[in-house]
């Protein structure tokens, strides 16, 4: 147009070869907000890594054993499952889960912690294609744990009753760096042998130095009411189909049945036969699924000796009878697999 100056080509080509300026992050001034900025940041990063190590939706194993990915670019309806002794990080996303009455709900700021197998209802609330849900998972190896206690010769606050086996803990700094020391070591598959149980060490010393690491230490020591009540949920999972004796579940856990009765309550927010019940009925869903097996049949390998009792109980659990809880399980196979668990 008149009156612009327009660049002669060489002297166009000369402006683009010039060096352009860079963007850098500068943290903020504020001490506490450039803590959130950084932790941020970290988050970001962790989100980067887990992005690069799944090719899609779905829960992935890693090369190394006890670390799953999780990435998801829709919400999950509610799923009912057990939740195994593990840490959950979201670097991306947000979930709820429900342990009976109560509602846990963790995003990037806070972190989830279970310290026995919990039988929950997970729901993915937060995902989508632009800003997928993205879960850093590392299920416990209860002897480094215990080994670690030990080691820092670590107590459970006097006077501490039984804890919730399931809990949240504000993410920090050092957890997440932790947490992307275990996950890049994914990058030099070489260096996992030598590397990564140091880097899972990190991470259970982080947790057990938190605020609420004295729950992990509770379920960790030797003879603990919480370590008893693991010992009885194991029995538990190994029997559920048989009729509930609970002189003999006591006796395992070498509890009297009055001990037993409240501290699996404090523990795992249900009685011994409501825990049983969800086990039975989440295996019989799944029986259904995979095994094509008619609700008759299901509910009579796990236990049930009533078919309309199975029916009756199944419904009030999944909110619909074995049939048209099927037709919506095969359409969202894969989602109320990932809800239940991550």
């Amino acid at each position: 147009m008149p009156g612009e100056s327009v660049p002669k080509p060489a002297a166009a080509d000369k402006l683009r070869r010039m060096p352009q300026p860079t963007l850098t992050l500068i943290p903020p001034s504020d001490p506490d907000t450039a803590e959130q900025w950084r932790l941020d940041q970290r988050m970001n990063d962790l989100a980067g890594l887990i992005l690069s190590h799944t090719p899609g939706d779905g829960i992935h194993q890693t090369a190394i054993a006890r670390l799953h990915l999780v990435h998801l670019t829709v919400p999950q309806p509610p799923a009912i499952g057990i939740y195994q002794p593990s840490m959950c990080i979201l670097a991306q996303g947000r979930k709820r889960v429900m342990l009976g009455d109560e509602v846990y709900i963790y995003d990037r700021s806070r972190y989830i912690v279970g310290t026995v197998g919990m039988a929950v209802t997970g729901e993915v609330l937060d995902a989508t294609p632009e800003r997928p849900y993205l879960c850093f998972r590392l299920d416990f190896d209860p002897r480094a744990i215990a080994d670690m206690v030990l080691e820092l010769n670590l107590a459970i606050p006097p006077r501490q009753a039984s804890a919730r086996g399931l809990f949240l803990e504000n993410a920090s700094i050092p957890m997440v760096d932790a947490a992307l020391r275990l996950i890049g070591l994914l990058d030099t598959p070489e260096d996992i042998a030598a590397l990564a149980p140091l880097a899972e060490r990190e991470l259970l010393y982080r947790l057990l130095r938190s605020p609420q690491g004295w729950r992990l230490v509770q379920a960790a020591m030797q003879d603990s009411h919480a370590q008893r009540i693991a010992r009885a949920i194991h029995w538990l999972q190994g029997r559920f189909t048989e009729p509930l004796r609970i002189d003999d579940m006591a006796a395992a856990a070498h509890m009297s049945a009055s001990a037993l009765h409240h501290h699996f309550k404090a523990v795992t927010a249900m009685s011994p036969l409501q825990y049983q019940k969800r086990l039975r009925l989440q295996e019989a869903r799944r029986l259904l699924l995979s095994e094509s097996l008619d609700a008759a049949t299901a509910g009579h390998r796990v236990g049930y000796e009533s078919p309309s009792q199975f029916s009756r109980e199944y419904g009030r659990m999944f909110g619909a009878p074995p049939a048209r809880d099927l037709q919506r399980l095969r359409l969202a196979r894969d989602g109320l697999a990932v809800a239940s668990q991550y």
